[in-house]
């Protein structure tokens, strides 16, 4: 029988050329942004089927149902509907937030052992997002059996990601990750997106300003150029608001992005006001550019990092070192 497919980035090809029997996104949370959603969420969306809205059960990120053996299935809750298959596997690249949805559905299935006999791991160490079509002709990345070694450590790492502060995930860094080899590099991106104790911002948006300070006025250089950022945490719709962020405080720190954008429930718009927006620096934050400004000491902030809530009055940092924030003069 041909394999079901758990994936962080769909590719129409697992079912389309026949690799599959299906092929399931579960794209309905994204845990980089905002607060992370409870345990009853959680176990709603990979629970039976009950009266959820659409989007909000795990069979509703698949393609494909047609032509699956399984279809007859899909009200399962997650770990049953694994075990309609001789193999079930995950393929999770690099990403940060593939790496914490992988982490989030072995916990899940650490509670099913027959259905973890049934998983299989492939070690996928490029972004699923760059490949050309047609690439499952031709590839194929290391396929691993899941032991219990990767249990521990995805569970590890899950609590720690949710826990409200930054501690466990600033310990678990110095820890053996390596059941799980593309683990390490994404718990230390999620750290430099800690604001810095110098400047109060994370490395994506210390990114966004050098990059404008260097002439990219356009968003689409911002969003799309990765090799010239060199941050991978957040997606479009987050640098986005990262900017937002930066461009409608108290003291911006950029110009010219435009004012239709601080109406973020008109969706409808927000795309061509990125598009027509010229960006620069403002003098203050040419300054944070330099390390001589702190932009958390006259804007707000007010945004999650995993299960840590950072505001003014509680804004853990990073030195490359964690700063708990009492530990940072007024």
């Amino acid at each position: 029988m041909k394999p079901l497919v758990l994936t962080g980035w769909m590719m129409p090809e697992f079912v389309k050329d026949g690799f599959a029997d299906m092929a399931l996104h579960l794209g309905f949370f994204r845990f980089i942004w905002g607060p992370q959603p409870s345990p009853d969420q959680l176990a709603r969306y990979l629970g039976p089927r009950t009266d959820q809205q659409q989007g909000a059960h795990w069979s509703d990120w698949g393609g494909y149902w047609k032509l699956s053996e399984n279809r007859m299935h899909q009200d399962l809750s997650l770990a049953e509907f694994c075990q309609q298959y001789e193999t079930v596997e995950l393929w999770f690249d690099m990403r940060p937030e593939a790496q914490l949805k992988l982490v989030w559905l072995l916990d899940y299935f650490s509670a099913y052992p027959d259905a973890v006999a049934r998983l299989r791991l492939r070690a996928i160490e490029q972004e699923m997002i760059g490949l050309q079509p047609n690439a499952l002709s031709r590839w194929r990345p290391h396929l691993d059996s899941v032991i219990e070694k990767d249990l521990a450590t995805a569970s590890a790492a899950w609590q720690a990601y949710r826990s409200p502060t930054p501690e466990a995930c600033f310990e678990l860094f110095h820890q053996d990750l390596s059941a799980l080899p593309l683990l390490k590099p994404v718990v230390r991106d999620l750290l430099e997106e800690l604001p810095s104790v110098s400047t109060g911002l994370g490395a994506t948006e210390m990114r966004l300003l050098e990059m404008i300070a260097s002439g990219w006025a356009n968003v689409n250089p911002l969003f799309h150029f990765r090799g010239i950022r060199q941050t991978r945490v957040f997606s479009e719709t987050e640098l986005g608001y990262l900017l937002e962020g930066l461009a409608f405080g108290p003291r911006p720190a950029i110009a010219g992005l435009d004012e239709e954008l601080r109406d973020r429930d008109n969706l409808g718009i927000r795309q061509a006001a990125m598009l027509r927006s010229r960006l620069s620096l403002t003098e203050f934050g040419t300054a944070i550019v330099a390390h001589k400004e702190d932009f958390s000491r006259h804007n707000p902030i007010n945004r999650w990092w995993g299960g840590t809530h950072l505001t003014n009055d509680c804004l853990w940092r990073w030195n490359p070192m964690l700063i708990p924030p009492d530990a940072i003069g007024s």
